[in-house]
């Protein structure tokens, strides 16, 4: 069955469905993660986005139990040069086709990824639709360039309501902006009392719970419209609350703290970032998603010190606050695809846990 790529400035790619046989809207973006196909098609942060993978063959270990990033996958749809029809792994249980079919996420196969991420790199993230026909394809372009990119992502991820991850160490609550599975496997290794909140919890109600530390989840989209996010933080700082930020909480805890951000051209997608931590010089491979980046400049006014950096652009990768026990990574460290370099900032943050309580600096709703 033929199936066509329709973006917003006209363009058009011809290919093969595969998948589900409805048709999908999202920005379209691309990921250079070479594995890890399962996580990145799970993750909560592409949500409404249309991922194209520039490996040219994706699906060859087909579906298994341990790389869900979530329950529901919230991206829109998927585009890759070749999928495999018959994968081969010994904890494979489906193949990527048929897993798409049954999660209703139309897929788009046999284009040429590389003229498509060219034009990504050169032009910018692209609004687009899977069709499965072109006969209003001049339609679909005009109602693509008439409507903005969608605001709710976030809340479409997000828990409804809290639930608990019992054990018996630090009680952590992870504020849900979109979490990863992979962020609460890290939290219970290091034997973390997790209770998972949804994105819009006031900090009093967080206060209440009496939390050891806080963690600001990854999340779909631009900062700026989780405003209740931002508020939240701004009152969590009053208390000496220890406050891990990472990726769409990075970039409000910045917001918070009176930075700004920006949109990127075509975003950071992949498991082959490096990173420069400014205080050792060491550069680490860091597995990153994420459209919008922290603008440097405006945080010379700011509470917050630059900590970490990319090396491929300059852009901002890390924050830690000169006052406060709070601190903010880009990336992702619990990586899941992506290697394993920046693991250890989930210490640190134990660490700071540790000497906050120790030192009793933290306050009491």
């Amino acid at each position: 069955m033929k199936r066509y790529l329709i973006l917003e400035d006209g363009t058009i790619f011809n290919g093969l469905a595969f998948g589900s046989n409805r048709e999908a809207n999202g920005e379209v973006v691309f990921t250079t993660s070479m594995t890890g196909y399962q996580e990145v098609l799970t993750d909560p942060s592409y949500c409404d986005q249309i991922i194209t993978f520039t490996y040219p063959l994706v699906g060859n270990y087909g579906i298994n139990r341990s790389d869900y990033e979530s329950i529901r996958p919230a991206a829109s749809g998927i585009i890759v040069n070749e999928h495999a029809e018959f994968p081969n792994h010994h904890e494979g249980i489906q193949s990527l086709s048929s897993w798409l079919t049954a999660k209703d996420i139309p897929g788009l196969y046999g284009i040429d990824t590389r003229k498509l991420t060219r034009k990504i790199r050169q032009h910018g993230t692209l609004k687009g639709r899977l069709s499965n026909t072109i006969e209003n394809a001049q339609e679909i372009i005009d109602e693509m360039n008439a409507s903005p990119l969608s605001t709710d992502q976030v809340s479409k991820v997000s828990t409804k309501s809290p639930y608990h991850l019992p054990n018996s160490g630090n009680r952590v609550v992870v504020v849900d902006f979109g979490v990863k599975t992979g962020m609460l496997r890290e939290l219970s290794r290091r034997l973390c009392d997790v209770i998972v909140v949804p994105y819009n919890t006031p900090a009093a109600d967080i206060i209440r719970l009496q939390p050891d530390g806080v963690l600001l989840s990854n999340g779909p989209g631009d900062p700026k419209d989780v405003p209740a996010g931002i508020t939240m933080i701004q009152e969590l700082l009053n208390y000496n609350i220890p406050i891990l930020g990472i990726c769409l909480g990075h970039q409000l805890l910045a917001l918070a703290c009176g930075g700004d951000t920006e949109k990127l051209k075509f975003g950071h997608r992949g498991s082959n970032h490096p990173v420069r931590d400014l205080e050792t010089g060491k550069i680490a491979l860091t597995s990153q998603n994420h459209g919008y980046a922290v603008t440097e400049n405006s945080l010379m006014n700011t509470s917050l010190e630059l900590t970490h950096q990319a090396v491929n652009d300059g852009t901002v990768e890390g924050l830690k606050h000169k006052e406060k026990p709070a601190f903010s990574i880009q990336y992702h460290p619990e990586a899941s695809p992506g290697p394993q370099d920046s693991n250890p900032i989930f210490d640190d943050f134990m660490n700071m846990i540790k000497t906050t309580k120790k030192e009793g600096l933290m306050q009491n709703a």
